[in-house]
């Protein structure tokens, strides 16, 4: 189940990963202008937000790396893991009410997944966590 956990968490962390490249390298791409269906001239008015965006959505991919990568203590790498999944799911569900709807599968349902995943495969220690 760990195992598994660790899988969603570094899927999730590479679509952010990806999501970054988009907002802030690809955003006036004739590609990324007609996935958002937008003219030319609003992706060049929003360019400066898509990079804000995208700088935002590479903290998230960190977090979830980092979370990967501290193994010697599991009890922070387990609210951690929590904390990132849970972020990465409410700007999910944010951008599906104010964005596009497509943005609850896309981003929020495969951090839920892992979110689910991760609190089932949570450490036997002897620690409260509050979702």
């Amino acid at each position: 189940m760990k195992r598994i956990s660790n899988l969603l968490i570094a899927f999730v962390a590479i679509e952010h990963i990806l999501f970054l490249i988009m907002e802030m390298f690809l955003w006036q791409t004739p590609f990324v202008i007609q996935r958002f269906n937008m003219t030319e001239q609003i992706a060049k008015d929003s360019a400066l937000l898509a990079m804000n965006q995208g700088l935002y959505n590479g903290f998230l991919a960190a977090g979830l790396i980092w979370s990967l990568l501290i193994r010697s203590y599991v009890e922070q790498a387990f609210k951690i893991k929590l904390f990132f999944l849970s972020c990465v799911v409410i700007a999910g569900i944010f951008g599906a009410l104010t964005v596009k709807i497509s943005i609850l599968v896309i981003q929020a349902l495969p951090a839920l997944i892992g979110l689910v995943v991760v609190y089932l495969s949570k450490p036997q220690e002897n620690y409260d966590v509050v979702i």
